[in-house]
């Protein structure tokens, strides 16, 4: 994302998942409308420790109630359970596949965004590397140069002194 001016380049650094917005456009495929996001959502609780025991409660009760003899709707085999679990699993396993897709998706989108932003990073520290090299390289033609005008001056310190001392020694011999 190119910046103009200053200002622009320090609003950049401050967004953190400025690496995330190309990967905006991208939608899921089966799409982030109501459906997509619910349907994740259902096949995300299959897994959860509430859905194992409800479901356990829900079978040992429709067991009970059948076997005890309280109603007669499902004796065994109990065929209408069988069929119950059939239907649960012939919508679980497609729900399941479209929570792992979208999360693959979103997967690929934040390994794309470290990627470029390990990359934005390395290049930040070569910049740096850079600048401190120039930098280290005018300090020591600063120094140089220091060290140049010390001993002119020290030469020049010196031929003043001995024109001085003969200055000295002509105007006292006169």
């Amino acid at each position: 994302m190119p910046t103009s001016t200053a200002t622009d380049a320090t609003i950049e650094h401050r967004h953190h998942f400025r690496f995330h917005a190309p990967h905006r456009h991208l939608a899921s495929a089966f799409g982030d409308d109501w459906f997509g996001v619910k349907a994740e959502a259902f096949a995300r609780f299959f897994g959860t420790p509430t859905f194992l025991i409800g479901q356990s409660a829900v079978v040992a009760v429709w067991i009970a109630v059948n076997v005890v003899g309280l109603t007669r709707f499902d004796v065994y085999p109990f065929i209408l359970l069988n069929l119950a679990f059939s239907l649960q699993a012939a919508y679980a396993a497609p729900l399941i596949l479209l929570a792992q897709a979208r999360q693959a998706d979103r997967d690929k989108a934040l390994t794309d965004a470290d990627a470029q932003h390990r990359e934005a990073l390395a290049h930040a520290s070569f910049e740096r590397q850079e600048l401190a090299a120039q930098q280290s390289a005018q300090l020591l033609e600063l120094l140089e140069q220091n060290t140049r005008l010390t001993q002119l001056t020290q030469e020049l310190s010196q031929h003043i002194e001995r024109l001085t001392d003969d200055i000295h020694r002509k105007v006292v011999a006169a």
